[in-house]
């Protein structure tokens, strides 16, 4: 069953995302067990930093597939709200007012490198997967990655990395200025904790205020997540996402059509 474990330590709060069997694959029900721990930790003074990471060897797999096929059956409307409704129980993490630093170990694919995006600082590993590889399997970009990846690693980076839909890995992603670290295997949670827990060494009132200031525009990404929401919704109804769904699963590159 999934989860979303939560412990403490000197300030500093630490999530997982816990669904090891699918390598924490973002489900509906993954993201409102996210959301309401995030809810628990609005409010606490004593919480001062807060590290995501992901259990298992994996941050993220990204979006589940079989959540994105039954979206294909849906009506236009309802899968545009039903978008808007998903990427918020993720992108909650923007609601804490403190600092958050994302770990990545191992994977972090499409949307669920999107939310390691969100965060202030990602700490990565050396050879850790990382894509945003929406184009790949018929489907626009969503989870705020139009607006999120240009603003990491400024515009022609972005649509590269969006337009390829391409992997790369965490040195890579150092490099590009997506991740302010990558480090070694077993090293990627000792680093990003320490970090948080230097974060957390400041003046709580100026760290918080200086969050706010460093913050992203909330009008321009909810600009950008409508305009995801309403691309993806019509990318259900194509038969391309059809397409890049089944060659996912048989694990072959796909054959677009254009329709």
């Amino acid at each position: 069953m999934a989860s979303v474990d939560l412990s403490f330590e000197a300030g500093v709060a630490l999530l997982t995302l816990n669904d090891v069997a699918r390598k924490n694959a973002m489900s509906p029900e993954l993201g409102d067990l996210l959301q309401a721990r995030v809810g628990e930790l609005l409010g606490r003074a004593d919480v001062r930093a807060v590290v995501l990471t992901g259990a298992g060897g994996a941050f993220s797999a990204g979006g589940d597939l079989a959540m994105l096929e039954r979206l294909r059956s849906l009506p236009f409307e309802e899968a545009r709200r039903f978008m808007l409704s998903f990427y918020g129980r993720y992108l909650s993490v923007l609601d804490l007012p403190v600092p958050v630093v994302a770990a990545i170990e191992g994977p972090a694919i499409g949307a669920g490198l999107c939310v390691a995006l969100a965060c202030d600082v990602v700490v990565v590993g050396e050879d850790s997967k990382l894509a945003l590889n929406f184009v790949q399997l018929g489907l626009h970009p969503g989870m705020g990655a139009t607006y999120l990846t240009p603003r990491k690693v400024g515009a022609q980076r972005a649509a590269e990395l969006l337009l390829t839909g391409r992997r790369f890995d965490g040195r890579e992603a150092q490099a590009m200025g997506l991740a302010l670290e990558a480090a070694p295997a077993g090293q990627v949670l000792p680093r990003a904790l320490g970090l948080a827990k230097q974060i957390a060494s400041g003046g709580p009132l100026a760290v918080r205020a200086l969050r706010r200031g460093l913050a992203v525009d909330r009008v321009a990404l909810q600009a950008a997540l409508e305009r995801e929401a309403l691309a993806q919704a019509e990318s259900y109804g194509s038969a391309d996402l059809g397409e890049g769904l089944r060659a996912a699963a048989e694990r072959r590159a796909p054959n677009f059509v254009g329709r």
